[in-house]
């Protein structure tokens, strides 16, 4: 277990935040840092064909071990960490024998994880909690994953008698500003199918997530002196704030779970001329996806239709862009991937949670590449704040699903 705490530490410490702002991958040049360190450490724990490209993305190889033939699979973590709380000078600390209470992160900022809030916490008393120190994030997303598949590769070659196939490994950037799969060269990583290591909680067992689209409108408005200005003044703060009233109250990330989709407004910058507002559309169902689109350009007919005789010209422009969709539609049809996943949790004693991701992978958009791609269990919690941490059994936990997966795929095939 200590052995997992070091290689996990190793990388959490490394500040690799990606910048959604940025034209370049990796979006950071910092990302470089923990992905030379990665390539090295490949090498050294004996994997093959290691090797780097232009933009950060790595790939390697463990050889099968057997005489018959056994589909080549993956296993796929990103190193970025999010922008949304900063990632630079993690410090770690580590909880033994958690015993269920308040965890005191920052004294000095009065900072804790309590399990009165984050009620997830309970399932881990006992156990050893890797957290932040309440001024950043940990960046156990995704670099539990790493850990996890470094880890378990290690273990398969040092544990030649257990047998497995030809097993491929994938880390890529920028992950978190929906860019991780951008590059991603699948007919090199040669695999039939592959699993993402980017859940959370010990037993998560994903193969649906969100559709998603991103939206940006920009409002125009008329300065003039509030003095003079009836008739005249058109303030786009307060257009903004009538686009955002007419979205459906209840339908946000505050207030659903399981399949519901929401409307997500989580950036808005202006001024009386000028304000820019972004927002995030979700669905689960594809034809609600394509209506929650839908009425976002209404309400914009709407609004510039209102103002087209006083204004000249649109009020409001819109651009909507699809992120990714539903990898359910690409993995339905070799379901088969996904029971090598679940029969491997259950020998090893852990309940398989499947249930959709309120959220997105790598694996989503590399399932629609030709890759299909569910998505596994890291450990961690609480993502992207300062109240991320990670139980580190669930990591040993993660690791040994690689190794049996691999075992139990061999297997399969074996005639």
């Amino acid at each position: 277990m200590q052995h997992i705490i070091n290689r996990f530490i190793s990388y959490v410490t490394v500040d690799t935040e990606s910048d959604p702002e940025s034209t370049t991958t990796p979006s950071t040049a910092k990302q470089w840092d923990l992905a030379n360190k990665l390539v090295e450490e490949l090498k050294a724990i004996g994997l093959q064909d290691v090797s780097i490209d232009d933009k950060a993305y790595i790939q390697a190889t463990l050889p099968s071990n057997v005489e018959h033939e056994v589909p080549a699979i993956g296993f796929v973590s990103h190193f970025d960490t999010s922008p949304d709380f900063s990632g630079a000078n993690v410090k770690p600390q580590i909880v033994t024998n958690y015993d269920g209470g308040d965890i005191v992160l920052n004294k000095d900022l009065n900072i804790i994880l309590s399990p009165k809030y984050f009620d997830d916490l309970k399932q881990y008393k006992g156990q050893t909690l890797i957290t932040t120190d309440g001024t950043t994030l940990l960046g156990a997303d995704d670099k539990a994953g790493i850990t996890e598949i470094v880890t378990a590769m290690e273990y398969l070659i040092q544990h030649p008698e257990i047998k497995h196939g030809t097993i491929k490994v994938g880390f890529t950037p920028d992950e978190e500003i929906g860019r991780g799969a951008d590059f991603f060269d699948v007919e090199k990583f040669g695999c039939e199918w592959a699993y993402t290591m980017d859940g959370s909680q010990i037993g998560e067992l994903e193969y649906e997530n969100f559709n998603a689209a991103g939206v940006k409108l920009t409002f125009k408005g008329k300065s003039v002196h509030p003095g003079y200005a009836k008739g005249k003044m058109i303030n786009s703060m307060l257009l903004a704030n009538k686009f955002i009233s007419k979205l459906p109250k209840d339908e946000v990330p505050e207030k659903t779970s399981g399949y519901e989709g929401f409307f997500h407004v989580n950036d808005i910058q202006g001024s009386l001329e000028e304000t820019h507002v972004q927002l995030i559309i979700r669905d689960h169902n594809l034809k609600k996806f394509e209506k929650r689109k839908k009425f976002v350009e209404e309400v914009v007919k709407k609004m510039n239709k209102k103002y087209a005789r006083k204004f000249g010209e649109d009020i409001v422009d819109l651009k909507i862009t699809d992120q990714y969709y539903n990898m359910k539609e690409k993995v339905k049809p070799v379901m088969f991937i996904v029971d090598i996943a679940e029969q491997a949790m259950k020998e090893l004693d852990i309940k398989p949670l499947i249930k959709p991701i309120r959220g997105g992978t790598d694996g989503s958009r590399l399932s629609y590449m030709g890759l299909p791609c569910p998505n596994i269990f890291a450990g961690g919690h609480n993502f992207h704040g300062k109240y991320e941490y990670v139980p580190v059994e669930s990591m040993v936990k993660a690791t040994e699903v690689i190794v049996k997966i691999a075992e139990i795929t061999a297997e399969r095939y074996k005639k």
